[in-house]
């Protein structure tokens, strides 16, 4: 997207990347963009947009992800400063909505023990039938032209504990910066 995020009067370039970075790119200059803010997602970004959304006066960029979440980031400050023994004071508006988001989440935190409490006794049942879920499973398998290796990208809405990956022929694997996996070699009988 282009959106002017930065508040200059000139329009910025929003990219969200399939590796979860979120990059803002100003035109500084009339040669190339310059890369002046990124963020780090743990999934893959489907769309980005810039707008106000939240709250008036403080623009934002709004980015969704693989599995669906929306994740927002603000001009608005986060912290505010007092001055010298100055106490800080919270709107009857902001204290309504903390109070609100508390309740909230206590009331999620309880349905959860419910469910899992739920999922526990009916595992324990003589009448149980276990399932495994199917997930879809957004892959990647990219040439990267500059070391002549490929990247293996896997996402699922799920935790990954384990990926298997055989071959016929002999494979060097590369750790990289997001690589978070312990990998493990094991040969197989040829036949």
């Amino acid at each position: 997207d282009s959106f002017d995020i930065l508040g200059d009067g000139v329009k910025e370039l929003l990219v969200g990347r399939d590796d979860g970075m979120i990059e803002i790119y100003n035109f500084e200059s009339a040669d190339e963009p310059v890369l002046r803010h990124d963020y780090a997602l743990s999934e893959s970004i489907a769309s980005i947009q810039g707008g106000c959304v939240g709250k008036d006066g403080y623009d934002e960029i709004l980015a969704a992800t693989y599995s669906g979440w929306l994740t927002g980031l603000t001009t608005e400050p986060v912290h505010r400063e007092g001055g010298s023994g100055e106490e800080l004071k919270l709107s009857q508006e902001m204290q309504s909505k903390i109070s609100s988001l508390r309740n909230e989440l206590e009331q999620l935190q309880m349905k959860v023990l419910q469910e899992r409490e739920k999922y526990q006794q009916s595992s324990q049942s003589s009448t149980a039938v276990s399932s495994v879920r199917a997930f879809s499973v957004n892959d990647k398998f990219t040439l990267n032209k500059d070391d002549a290796s490929y990247s293996l990208i896997l996402e699922v809405q799920t935790a990954i504990d384990n990926v298997l990956v055989q071959s016929d022929v002999p494979l060097d694997l590369l750790d990289v910066d997001k690589n978070s996996a312990v990998v493990s070699f094991s040969s197989c009988d040829s036949e």
